[in-house]
């Protein structure tokens, strides 16, 4: 309802939309930069964005102190509100403070703001030049994804948490059943979760493919609601959170319409999930946590920090298990509130007092090692059982370590054992129960397609053909840590050239052993999984790649790519085909001998050529506003084009 679009849209349309806020953190730095570059001169509205500072707070060096300045006193000259290192991981804040409200559009620099689905808000990620020209023009374009259904039966049993219900949907339906769309949570097992529990699920629906994950804005959200009015009012009027702006959505609270249509459903029985662990180093993987206790997989460091597991409810469960123990000998265990408010929280029930007490490290409010900065990463050899959202080999440190996600109770009792397993006693009430899940059959159509198999024109100035050798990724779910490692990511003063030569080190680091300058780069499915950053789309832009064909993407990536003049096709038949010939079998990368692609853009075919055999397949077509932006170069330049 705050998005700006009135006229009724279907799944697949691009529409421009105004969301109500837009977060920016550390990246708020490279943001300005591109504020500038466009020729803007004023923020249209300095109500509309909000920077909070998170991701690298434990650095403590002149650079990043400057550079942390340099956003504040952006900030304050347009009187754009802001929060300094040490306030709370973006997203927390953002939900503490009203900015992510029910009911309304919102969206930000990072690929969690899925997060905010968790109380009934609509959130979705942008890349930073969207942020940019949100800054300048209040607006941006968004192609409005599919809808999935899910609908939640029954009560978690007790011990088994939301970490627990959003790693198995993505340990189940993990054959990108979700890639790409919204996911709407329905059904009476819902009422039973709390708003920490759904805030998780939601986080964590980035991690399963989907652009955004949102719950009902029911009693147990409304009850949310007013017990932050009250808490925040008591000085005075919250300008977001207040009986006005309550009254206002309770009044007319948004609600799917009789009769919508999904492109896809799925049931998920709460009581019979059990507590997992996904990984090591994928987080599509799961297994239940009576198989890896059996294994004992020794830990030598445990997390719980995060924007998904790091609320008082995580720190408490994890609190009552330490309570009087220690942590064993040879593991480090590290936490970080997810915000000022949650410490303070904690310090004054005793729960941060009693995991300090049995041996954890503490750490300020931030993101720290789940982005992979800062103290407690994660060095060659190592094991590591972290409470975060993400596992991505080489995310928390060495690529060399293996990386498994939990939930809170997890972490902290594997912590105290020094292997992955359940707290004492859990697995004793929660029975060994076999699919939690189903698909639902539907009738709805597939979102996309060409309008009925009209191709879209060749705007001017939009490559007709392009010919190139080929390097073939043979890997599903490459994510942006395997193309832009994170460590580069906040090194803000890496010129083209250094970013070209990193570029998908961290996926492979005989990578460069293969490609040749201006070889196309094919891979498997789900490209570009994980986080917005933009570098992973312009560093292959930097290293020459022209463009990047694959069997299906991520929705942000193609975002990030897009807005950046950068080409991304999607073509599954040629994936099947390099897999059906077994090219690159077994290896991560691997450069066919005499093998070629030649895209021709008019008919949308891609023809792969090898030892004078040739094969034809389907190109799924770039539309005319996409076009449009690889031809400008970006959004860059269409925007400076609408502020001249």
């Amino acid at each position: 309802r705050t998005g700006g679009t009135s006229a009724a849209v279907k799944a697949g349309d691009f529409v421009a939309v105004r969301p109500s806020h837009v977060l920016t953190h550390d990246n708020t730095a490279p943001v300005i930069q591109k504020f500038q570059t466009i020729g803007a001169k004023e923020i249209k509205d300095p109500k509309q964005p909000v920077f909070v500072l998170d991701h690298n707070v434990q650095d403590k060096s002149e650079k990043n102190l400057q550079k942390y300045a340099m956003i504040e006193d952006f900030a304050n000259s347009y009187g754009i509100d802001f929060y300094p290192a040490g306030r709370g991981i973006g997203h927390q804040v953002m939900v503490e403070e009203g900015y992510a409200f029910p009911g309304q559009f919102v969206v930000g620099s990072d690929s969690h703001s899925n997060m905010y689905g968790g109380i009934g808000c609509l959130g979705t990620p942008v890349v930073r030049t969207d942020a940019a020209a949100i800054w300048a023009t209040e607006q941006t374009w968004w192609q409005v994804p599919p809808v999935a259904k899910v609908r939640l039966e029954g009560e978690l049993k007790p011990g088994v948490t939301g970490k627990d219900v959003i790693i198995t949907l993505c340990g189940l339906f993990n054959s990108d059943q979700v890639l790409n769309h919204a996911v709407e949570f329905v059904g009476e097992g819902v009422a039973s979760l709390s708003v920490d529990e759904r805030l998780t699920i939601a986080n964590m629906t980035t991690e399963w493919g989907a652009l955004s994950g949102v719950f009902p804005i029911d009693s147990v959200c409304q009850d949310w609601l007013k017990k932050r009015e009250a808490k925040l009012n008591r000085k005075g009027t919250h300008p977001r959170i207040n009986s006005k702006s309550i009254d206002m959505l309770l009044s007319d609270i948004p609600e799917a319409d009789a009769g919508a249509t999904y492109t896809k459903q799925m049931v998920l029985d709460l009581g019979k999930v059990q507590p997992h662990v996904s990984g090591p180093n994928h987080v599509k993987v799961m297994q239940s946590i009576r198989e890896i206790e059996a294994k004992q997989v020794a830990v030598q460091k445990a997390y719980l920090v995060s924007c998904v597991n790091s609320r008082a409810q995580d720190i408490a469960i994890a609190a009552e298990l330490v309570r009087g123990q220690k942590v064993a000998q040879g593991v480090e265990f590290y936490v970080a509130a997810a915000s000022s408010e949650v410490q303070a929280e904690t310090e004054e029930s005793g729960d941060w007092q009693a995991l300090i007490n049995a041996g954890a490290i503490p750490l300020p409010p931030g993101c720290g090692p789940c982005i992979g900065l800062g103290k407690g990463l994660l060095q060659d050899g190592e094991v590591g059982i972290s409470a975060t959202n993400r596992n991505f080999r080489g995310r928390m440190g060495s690529r060399d370590a293996e990386a498994y996600l939990a939930s809170p109770a997890v972490v902290a009792a594997s912590a105290l054992k020094g292997y992955i397993c359940a707290p004492e006693g859990m697995l004793d009430d929660i029975p060994d129960e076999k699919g939690p899940g189903m698909m639902e059959d539907t009738q709805a159509a597939e979102a996309g397609g060409t309008g009925g198999g009209v191709l879209p024109e060749i705007v001017k100035g939009f490559p007709e053909k392009v010919k190139a050798g080929v390097v073939f990724c043979n890997e599903d779910n490459i994510n942006t840590d395997g193309i832009y490692a994170g460590k580069y990511t906040y090194q803000d003063g890496m010129t083209p050239e250094q970013m070209g030569t990193v570029a998908m080190d961290n996926y492979d680091p005989d990578f460069n052993d293969h490609y040749q300058h201006g070889d196309l780069l094919v891979a498997g499915y789900n490209f570009g999984t994980g986080s917005s950053r933009e570098q992973a789309a312009t560093c292959l832009q930097y290293k020459g790649v022209p463009l990047v064909v694959a069997g299906s993407f991520s929705a942000t990536y193609v975002r990030n790519a897009f807005n950046n003049g950068y080409l991304c096709l999607e073509c599954p038949g040629l994936v099947e085909f390099l897999r059906d010939s077994k090219v690159g079998d077994g290896k991560l990368t691997t450069r066919p001998d005499g093998m070629s692609v030649e895209v021709d853009f008019v008919n949308w075919k891609l023809t792969v050529t090898t030892n004078d055999t040739a094969k034809t397949f389907a190109v799924a077509p770039v539309g005319v506003a996409a076009q449009e932006l690889v031809v400008a170069g970006g959004l860059e330049a269409w925007v400076k084009a609408q502020t001249a």
